[in-house]
């Protein structure tokens, strides 16, 4: 399995791991995971996901060097059982990654608002390959991560529940 590498390792960058699907079974190697890239003082702090029985969710933050998204999102994949999401974001813009275990991994960059960016090359090549405007709006779709977002959007929606909540106590 080919690693995720981004092009420079010494900008500074904050990121973001979302955990929003792991078996019980499975959090103690993922915290290992985690602890060999981002350090032995990163601790995951699980809850159960109400969302999906028998599994937990984690949300972790970090800065360090450009590219530990991308690693990251390359040691926590081999795990065919969790669904997450790494944001990755420096001064002019970042990375995104996603994966569910149906849909596997996606990989946009982003604005500084986190929008997914569509270059050039990206649009040439949808518009070279498909000639009818059904196969154009789903070659765009699997550029920006649609499938994704909708897969994610309902665990994302638990978390917010969950605030809402809390705060109506």
């Amino acid at each position: 399995m080919q690693r995720l590498t981004s092009p420079s390792k010494a900008l500074a960058v904050r990121g973001q791991l979302t955990i929003h699907s792991a078996p019980s079974a499975l959090r103690q190697h993922i915290d290992w995971a985690i602890q060999e890239l981002l350090g032995a003082s990163v601790q995951c702090h699980w809850t159960a996901q109400a969302l999906k029985a028998g599994t937990f969710k984690t949300i972790i933050t970090w800065r360090d060097r450009q590219g530990v998204g991308a690693q990251l999102t390359s040691s926590l994949r081999s795990w065919h059982y969790i669904t997450f999401e790494v944001q990755e974001d420096s001064h002019n813009g970042g990375e995104l990654f996603r994966f569910t275990p149906e849909l596997g991994i996606h990989r946009a960059v982003t604005d500084l608002s986190g929008a997914v960016v569509i270059n050039e090359d990206q649009l040439e090549t949808v518009l070279r390959n498909n000639h009818d405007e059904d196969s154009i709006r789903a070659g765009i779709a699997q550029i920006i991560g649609s499938d994704w977002e909708f897969e994610l959007e309902g665990f994302r929606g638990v978390n917010h529940q969950e605030v809402s909540t809390l705060r109506a106590i």
